[in-house]
């Protein structure tokens, strides 16, 4: 019994150690890593759990991150010059369609509703199959109530709405201008060919294949002074987005930039009577870049969610590698700025049986 007894002291020590340091690492976490936090959302993944409402709070956190609308920028290619571009081709790299559709699998099991195809230019790469393919799964296998594009529409044939129309919610055009010498200037523009032209050719196939026609602008030192109005009314899209122009650090600002676009960047007050100056036009959405830093989920072409909030693309891990819900908490969306400019809406094809 006492040699017993003996054994026994040191191992009852040794709990109440493990006790003690259990204790001070729970202290450590609440005190000192609090504010620390918040730097993994630069992509590094942090250990430490949450410490302010337990599993409620998990939960909570969880909700108000459910990945409703995301935009999958899928390659960064394209074969416009914009000279604003904040998405520029620093890689030429786009996933197999395997792996693209597995991780839109993942974002639909998460709460997606919405998925949005840009790039770069999403009809350039293998002549708009690949995106025809993304686009039918999406809505055939995944059935996502809206599945939509942006496109600078250089690329767009007939045969593709023919082929994969069906499966296609809304298609937005870029066009920043009305006038083809500010285009050649901006950039938004391929040899000789008319960027206008083509924009009424693809309003006139949304039209035949039911797909809901939008318009995207980006308001820039070349065209904050003309009025677009006649012509945004004669196409009459559904929307018509206005954006401010945007710097990001490493895409067209800053040393490792492709693109230069502190010629381009305009004033709120610009902006602002831009605005305006087309309150006219009904379907006018305006984007300020407050707007746009944080009220889209951004998904780059590894499948990263992209923080924008620091003037700058600041990537989470890949949901391919660690999941939705953990890469999410990185990718500086903010739920009630999503809210304000109306992203809960979902535009499908259904809504446009009543238009066409």
């Amino acid at each position: 019994m006492r040699f017993s007894s003996m054994l026994a002291a040191p191992v009852l020590l040794l709990l109440l150690l493990q006790l003690c340091i259990d204790t001070l690492r729970n202290i450590y976490a609440r005190v000192f890593l609090k504010g620390r936090i918040p730097e993994a959302r630069r992509g590094t993944l942090s250990s430490v759990a949450p410490v302010d409402g337990g599993v409620q709070g998990q939960g909570r956190a969880q909700d108000a991150m459910t990945p409703t609308s995301v935009n999958y920028h899928f390659t960064r290619q394209c074969n416009y010059k914009c000279g604003f571009c904040f998405h520029t081709a620093k890689t030429s790299f786009v996933l197999p369609l395997v792996e693209a559709k597995r991780g839109l699998q993942l974002l639909q099991a998460s709460g997606m509703e919405k998925i949005n195809f840009s790039g770069g230019e999403p009809f350039l790469h293998n002549k708009g199959e690949f995106l025809g393919k993304l686009v039918q799964y999406c809505k055939q296998n995944l059935q996502l109530p809206s599945v939509s594009i942006v496109s600078n529409g250089s690329m767009i044939k007939e045969t593709w709405f023919q082929k994969y129309g069906d499966n296609l919610d809304i298609l937005a055009i870029s066009c920043d201008s009305f006038d083809e010498a500010t285009n050649q200037l901006i950039g938004r523009a391929q040899g000789k060919k008319s960027h206008v032209d083509n924009l009424h050719k693809i309003r006139t196939w949304c039209q035949e294949y039911k797909v809901a026609f939008k318009i995207n602008s980006v308001i820039n030192t070349f065209n904050v002074d003309e009025d677009m109005t006649e012509n945004i009314l004669q196409l009459n899209p559904v929307r018509w987005k206005v954006f401010q122009c945007l710097l990001i650090d490493g895409e067209n600002a800053g040393e490792e930039a492709l693109r230069e676009a502190e010629g381009f960047v305009i004033s709120e007050q610009m902006f602002q009577d831009f605005l305006e100056r087309h309150s006219s036009v009904p379907c006018l959405v305006p984007e300020s870049n407050e707007k746009m830093r944080n009220s889209y989920l951004i998904l780059d072409e590894y499948m990263r969610f992209l923080d924008c909030r620091e003037g700058r693309k600041d990537p989470s891990k890949s949901i391919l590698d660690v999941g939705v819900k953990e890469a999410i908490c990185f990718s500086g969306f903010d739920e009630n700025m999503f809210l304000k400019r109306g992203g809960k809406y979902v535009w499908s094809k259904a809504d446009m049986k009543l238009e066409w």
